[in-house]
């Protein structure tokens, strides 16, 4: 296996009009890839690819047919795609002392895991037959240490994280890289548009991302503020910063 060249790749990135999977589609192309966009509003697609010149694919990662669809258009369109990113994801707060959190938990389960799953499962046939190839799935430092109010989005991230290395081992010998990238909190609108999530500034972030990726830093893409969050179990810290972080 090869690590993600990100100055050559034809790489798809599914929930890129915004965030953090805009902006990593914003680097990607700018190293000298060829970068596919995938999102629900289509007049947002066009939008960016008339402004950056993106490739882009209508996609709703709750609906599988629309995935299915989606990667068969992709692939008939860029023959040398290599490499995808699961970045779609939503995040909502929960108060599991009322049922009625259950739709946000059940919508979390679809978009978060159900979504990177298809998603794989669409494009794997395609990667299989390249030279060499990347899966990128998105998880969380809160995989590792949850954020009380988001149950169910850092429980679907500790999944993802876990189904990453199922995908991983079973790839080994084949032509397909599994990285995993595990963002701490960044100043995205990930929670709605005007939450003030906090966070590191997205610029930062993506560069230090893009400087880990050009490295060949694997399996999984962390940058230093995730660091507490992805060892406070080892570190005998997790309890703590559970703590911490439910206060703010």
């Amino acid at each position: 296996m090869v690590d993600m060249d990100i100055t050559n790749s034809t790489v798809f990135i599914s929930g890129a009009t915004s965030g953090i999977g805009l902006g990593l589609a914003l680097r990607l192309q700018q190293a000298g890839s060829t970068v596919v966009i995938g999102g629900r509003r289509q007049s947002l697609l066009d939008s960016l690819a008339a402004e950056h010149g993106f490739g882009t694919v209508q996609i709703d990662v709750d609906d599988a047919a629309s995935i299915t669809a989606a990667a068969a258009s992709v692939t008939e369109a860029y023959p040398a795609l290599d490499s995808i990113v699961t970045m779609s994801g939503i995040m909502r707060q929960e108060d599991l002392r009322s049922s009625a959190h259950l739709a946000d938990a059940e919508a979390t389960v679809t978009t978060n895991f159900l979504g990177t799953v298809r998603l794989v499962d669409a494009f794997l046939p395609h990667l299989l037959a390249q030279p060499s190839a990347t899966v990128m799935t998105v998880s969380s430092g809160l995989a590792f240490t949850p954020l009380a109010a988001t149950p169910t989005y850092n429980a679907m991230k500790a999944a993802v994280h876990s189904y990453t290395l199922s995908l991983r081992q079973q790839l080994v010998g084949s032509p397909v890289s599994v990285l995993e990238l595990v963002p701490p909190a960044v100043a995205t609108d990930l929670q709605g548009e005007g939450v003030d999530f906090g966070g590191m500034p997205l610029s930062a972030y993506l560069d230090e991302v893009v400087t880990l990726l050009s490295s060949g830093a694997s399996p999984e893409i962390l940058v230093q503020n995730v660091l507490p969050l992805r060892w406070a179990e080892r570190d005998g810290t997790q309890q703590q910063l559970i703590e911490m972080l439910a206060a703010h």
